[in-house]
């Protein structure tokens, strides 16, 4: 994909040649951290040269500004050349670590951390991510594009995504998404699996698992012909309907799905243990709170339970 196509291309590239960690003196505090730190967090390490810790946390910081992406910057303090700013924020001992938003030490941490520890500390910040603002913002221009029928551009951009953000769940879901609709539900099945165990509750990645069980469910129904002709015949064989409502559903037709199970709610709502109800919901589930049909369904079922 040309940078044309990909909405986070120039963030990714402005981030990575940005002057994220420099080398501050007493002269140059004010510019580097104090005026920066106005535009977002700056981290200010206070090392020395004799310091083996120091000299330990250096690569692990500045890797962790690095990934940051432009989040925070990192301003690197050299306190046996410069020691008074250090002695004014009563540093009495290094590795010392102080973080200053808006022109003030907001947060700080003492002594050598991993590097999970300093991301984690850069996210409680606040500070505005590049990458990914840019990703968010790409994975909305996908969703529209789906929205609007041009799947081949949004899988496109999911894909891109994936590539920056392997572990992005919209894009991910997005991306699956397509796979169903394709008809491709191994490929949709294989990008579900990349998702971590502590995501996979997410509506979207839910959604997309309720889709592929509707499917699976659709696949063991049978002719919707000969579920019609019997429905024809007897208006109240509400296995029939139900079967049916399932079929609609896989054929795009939600609003005759949601209608076929209103249908059998109307007539008997304690039909196969409330399964009616059950598979609405289910539906609802797959399809997304926001979805037209999901909306209008769900006004019917309201109007139907507590009327």
């Amino acid at each position: 994909m040309n940078n044309q196509n990909n909405p986070f291309a120039a963030a990714s590239t402005t981030a990575g040649t940005a002057d994220l960690i420099k080398e501050t003196t007493t002269a140059t505090f004010q510019a580097d951290v104090i005026a920066e730190s106005r535009n977002q967090p700056v981290l200010v390490q206070f090392w020395a040269p004799w310091c083996d810790p120091c000299r330990q946390l250096g690569p692990v910081i500045e890797a962790a500004v690095q990934k940051s992406a432009g989040a925070v910057k990192l301003a690197k303090m050299n306190i046996d050349d410069h020691p008074s700013v250090a002695g004014q924020l009563g540093i009495q001992s290094i590795p010392a670590v102080i973080a200053f938003v808006d022109g003030q030490p907001a947060d700080g941490f003492m002594g050598m951390q991993p590097e999970s520890a300093i991301l984690e500390f850069i996210s409680k910040l606040g500070g505005k991510n590049p990458i990914e603002e840019a990703i968010a913002e790409a994975v909305a221009a996908a969703d529209e594009m789906v929205k609007s029928g041009d799947l081949v551009q949004a899988a496109e951009i999911y894909s891109a995504i994936l590539q920056q953000a392997p572990d992005n769940v919209a894009a991910i879901a997005g991306l699956a998404g397509l796979q169903v609709e394709a008809g491709n539900l191994e490929g949709a099945k294989e990008l579900l699996t990349a998702v971590a165990d502590d995501k996979q509750d997410d509506p979207l990645i839910r959604g997309v698992h309720a889709r592929l069980a509707l499917l699976d469910q659709v696949a063991k129904i049978g002719d919707p012909v000969a579920l019609e002709k019997r429905l024809a015949e007897n208006p109240d064989d509400h296995e029939a309907r139900f079967n049916l409502a399932q079929v609609r559903n896989a054929q795009g037709n939600r609003e005759d799905a949601a209608a076929e199970l209103l249908t059998i709610m109307k007539a008997d709502r304690e039909w196969n243990d409330d399964g009616a109800r059950k598979q609405l919901l289910q539906f609802f589930e797959a399809w997304g709170p926001m979805d037209p049909a999901a909306v209008s369904a769900r006004r019917k079922l309201s109007s139907l339970l507590f009327s």
